[in-house]
């Protein structure tokens, strides 16, 4: 189960963009290492999905990018709070009681409620910086990424027992 769950915590990290180290007790430095090489090329992955997908213009590329590479490492920040929550149950899931339990799903609707806030936060941004057509049309593709991210997650994370 615990290698099974480090395996999916290197997607995990991966895909939802987070570049800073993290670590994982009898993980290692070995797959500390590969989880930041394999950060760095979902990431990049992942701007040219973007990219591909929403066809900016000159100005708009401008406008978005910076924006987008801030809210990004926002991204990243939130999503930490998922890895961890993850290794914790990882490390709990054979001792699993009702008061870890409760914690633990406190934890996941806090990471949820926080990702929401961000998109609330950012969608104003992004609308003044490329439009509200555009702006929409990137939280359909951010979502779709993100949906990915909790299909993996949903798959390789058992149900607790």
């Amino acid at each position: 189960m615990k290698v099974r769950v480090l395996g999916m915590l290197a997607v995990l990290s991966v895909a939802s963009g987070m570049l800073a180290q993290t670590t994982t007790p009898q993980s290692g430095s070995g797959i500390d290492s590969d989880i930041a090489l394999l950060r760095s090329d979902v990431q990049t992955q992942k701007t040219d999905v973007i990219a591909h997908t929403m066809q900016f213009t000159d100005a708009q590329s401008q406008a978005f990018w910076p924006l987008y590479r801030e809210y990004a490492g926002k991204q990243q920040t939130i999503g930490d709070q998922r890895v961890s929550l993850i290794k914790d149950y990882a490390d709990s899931y054979n001792t699993l009681d009702d008061a870890k339990a409760d914690e633990l799903a406190g934890r996941m609707i806090k990471f949820e409620e926080a990702r929401t806030k961000l998109k609330a936060e950012y969608f104003p941004k992004f609308k003044k910086a490329i439009g509200a057509k555009q702006a929409a049309k990137f939280l359909q593709v951010d979502n779709r990424l993100t949906l990915l991210v909790d299909l993996q997650v949903a798959t390789d994370v058992p149900i607790i027992q």
